[in-house]
């Protein structure tokens, strides 16, 4: 009889334990090194930012920054599925192109890269903020125009939430930017996280009212 109270308190344990692990849910970023905190500690990065801020707002949701620096379309594709499958987010910020501009690749391409991506999220039921960027003006006025277009393209072919350029006040400014004049330094990584807020914090909300 003393014995099964031990057993009956620990099943309970477990019970409560697995509830908790079923009742949260992951945002996965999958992004390149405006995403990897490139050149700064991971802490300064937007994504650890914002993965504090949620964990006094939405403690119940879950970050995995899958993000990986001169990530392509095509790389980030190849890994997309099984990241899938081992995290199941609840949502997906897609923050990936802008190395696939900058090597001069076919954009044809990166839309399908995307696109594909986009679907296999929607197929596992992940709500998707899709995160457009630009590329300097050096690479010519068709190609980058073409390149910050074709997101806008996908979000409404696919009826995504759609953030337009993550770096708004950010690129231009070279207090928020590192050396390089591509990614954002500590300071600039707050901006972007200011950029990215608003349409992600709908996106939760939305979530909330499917439910």
């Amino acid at each position: 009889m003393f014995l099964k109270r031990p057993l009956l308190l620990l099943c309970t344990i477990t019970i409560l334990f697995m509830s908790s692990l079923a009742s949260a849910s992951t945002l996965l970023v999958m992004g390149d090194s405006l995403s990897a905190a490139y050149n700064l500690r991971q802490q300064d990065g937007w994504v650890s930012l914002l993965e504090n801020q949620l964990s006094e707002s939405h403690p119940d949701i879950k970050v995995v920054n899958a993000s990986v620096s001169g990530e392509t379309t095509q790389g980030g594709l190849s890994r997309f599925q099984a990241l899938l499958d081992s995290h199941k987010p609840s949502w997906v910020v897609l923050e990936l192109g802008p190395n696939d501009a900058l090597r001069g690749y076919p954009l044809n391409q990166t839309t399908i890269n995307l696109e594909k991506m986009v679907e296999q999220a929607q197929e596992a039921n992940a709500m998707i903020l899709l995160v457009g960027n630009q590329i300097p003006q050096n690479y010519g006025k068709r190609y980058t125009e073409m390149f910050f277009n074709l997101y806008k393209g996908i979000a409404e072919k696919y009826n995504l939430a759609y953030l337009p350029f993550m770096l708004q006040d950010v690129a231009l400014n070279k207090d928020l930017m590192q050396n390089d004049g591509l990614h954002p330094n500590a300071q600039g990584q707050k901006v972007v996280l200011q950029n990215i807020q608003p349409y992600l914090h709908a996106l939760l909300e939305k979530n909330k009212e499917d439910k």
